[in-house]
């Protein structure tokens, strides 16, 4: 599995997004890694995403789930059935 990593400048400005949101609205955000993996995402900076996993886990539910991805299951499934996407051009 591969991951997009943020460089120092990244890192910082979806620290400030978050920032910016906490106590002002309500998001939905959806990840694919736990959390002990995303300092390697930050430009390896431990500290920002530890602030970062405090600012989105602080009074929120947390749905974990587990399995399959549903994009894997259909291009799994598309293979096998020798075809490809159905997918517009864009």
């Amino acid at each position: 599995m591969w991951t997009v990593t943020l460089d120092k400048h990244g890192a910082d400005r979806l620290f400030s997004f978050f920032s910016q949101c906490n106590e002002r609205t309500r998001l939905i955000a959806t990840r694919n890694l736990p959390c002990a993996e995303w300092p390697d995402i930050f430009a390896g900076d431990g500290r920002l995403a530890g602030a970062l996993i405090d600012r989105t886990t602080h009074r929120v539910h947390v749905i974990e789930i587990r399995g399959e991805g549903y994009w894997l299951h259909v291009s799994l499934g598309a293979r096998k059935a020798g075809g490809f996407l159905n997918t517009p051009n864009m």
